[in-house]
């Protein structure tokens, strides 16, 4: 990934820009990473953590800081990818959150196919926007659910703060075939005709703006097909075109890495690290992974996501559930991540001028702000309101 520009050809790329031996040079090169000393293991070079262990770590910034670095150079220089096992381990959470997000399946089964990008229609039921939909349907499910507190960690050690949370339900059925290998949004969403009309860097950079992520809502062994991964592929500068090209692809089939999981794991990866959902060779297994795709908050979201309408869904119940010692404060902090958008702009600067430091409030800020100060839920929508007032342009 390191960028020495010289010449036109280091900033201009293009599918003539990649070589499969360049390829398997940069997966054999395990410089510039020190290892996963935390992991409880690595399995096909993936490392393994208990999420059970956070718990312990959560309240010592330097501890807690020292795996968000380790985590942060596994995505960098690293493999790429790490797997948390028992990252939800309370079974009433992760089946009240399937049960409400199947009862949006079901409901839209009507208008939706079922079908997406990757899949044949009727091979999966997918759910766009399942973020939203949830928490508006069920906040206080949503609200537990989103407590958890690997999600905000392992956002802020590859994104840093006022990440944007989307989600996306597939369900994939017995008999649902593998997906062509390929990158992730942003650039992994375009033609070679547009990737070559960004510079190298841009490349380089289009990573650091997405944390992809999957919670396993069933048990899911590898005959049902989870997410078949290749290590240290994030690495390879040219990798968005690479991706796409037959050599590539068929060196992934015979190199990729697969490893199964159980309900309430959760698996995150540097969105450039070559993947594809597996095929589900299963005849009883219908493997449901709410799919994440976090975003930077200096970066565009996949999903237009309402995270007015969330914040004002989730604000009597979050308010309540603190009140009664259901929520801690860090609860209530990571539910607010979750669910309002961190970041202050793009503003209208005549209409919400910061009246200190450098920007305006955020909806973060304003949630806080009201759970503190014992808002009741009618004066907080208001304000919500207020404030997406005041971002319209004139």
């Amino acid at each position: 990934m390191n960028l020495h520009v010289s010449g036109p050809e280091n900033v201009w790329l293009s599918e003539e820009s990649c070589t499969l031996e360049d390829f398997k040079t940069v997966l054999a090169d395990r410089s510039g990473w020190s290892g996963a000393p935390n992991a409880i293991t690595v399995e096909r070079d993936i490392p393994i953590y208990d999420a059970r262990s956070i718990k312990d770590r959560i309240d010592d910034p330097q501890s807690i800081g020292t795996l968000m670095a380790e985590w942060a150079q596994i995505f960098l220089d690293g493999p790429g990818i790490v797997v948390f096992k028992h990252a939800i381990d309370d079974a009433a959470i992760m089946d009240d959150a399937t049960a409400v997000l199947d009862t949006i399946i079901e409901k839209e089964r009507e208008t939706n196919t079922g079908g997406d990008h990757f899949a044949k229609t009727g091979a999966n039921s997918r759910v766009w926007n399942a973020h939203e939909k949830m928490c508006v349907a069920a906040p206080e499910v949503f609200a537990r659910y989103y407590a958890n507190n690997v999600i905000p960690l392992i956002a802020r050690s590859w994104l840093g703060p006022y990440y944007q949370v989307t989600a996306q339900v597939n369900v994939v059925r017995p008999g649902g075939q593998a997906q062509t290998p390929h990158r992730d949004y942003h650039m992994g969403f375009q033609s070679f005709d547009q990737l070559r009309q960004y510079p190298a860097h841009a490349h380089r950079l289009s990573a650091a703006l997405t944390l992809q992520g999957a919670i396993a809502h069933n048990d899911m062994p590898i005959e049902s097909g989870p997410t078949k991964l290749l290590p240290y592929s994030q690495r390879y500068l040219p990798g968005y075109f690479a991706a796409n090209l037959v050599p590539f692809q068929a060196y992934f089939e015979e190199h990729y890495a697969q490893l199964p999981l159980e309900k309430g794991d959760m698996v995150f990866f540097n969105p450039a690290v070559f993947h594809a959902a597996g095929a589900n060779r299963t005849s009883d297994v219908h493997r449901f992974a709410n799919l994440l795709q976090i975003g930077s908050g200096y970066g565009r979201s996949i999903e237009v996501v309402d995270r007015g309408r969330m914040a004002v869904a989730l604000y009597p119940v979050v308010s309540a559930m603190k009140r009664e010692g259901v929520l801690s404060d860090r609860a209530v902090d990571n539910v607010i991540a979750a669910g309002a958008e961190g970041y202050p702009f793009p503003a209208n600067l005549d209409n919400d001028s910061p009246t200190s430091g450098m920007a305006p409030p955020s909806q973060q800020e304003l949630f806080a702000t009201a759970i503190a100060e014992g808002w009741e839920a009618d004066r907080f929508a208001k304000e919500i309101d207020a404030y997406e007032a005041r971002r319209v342009s004139h």
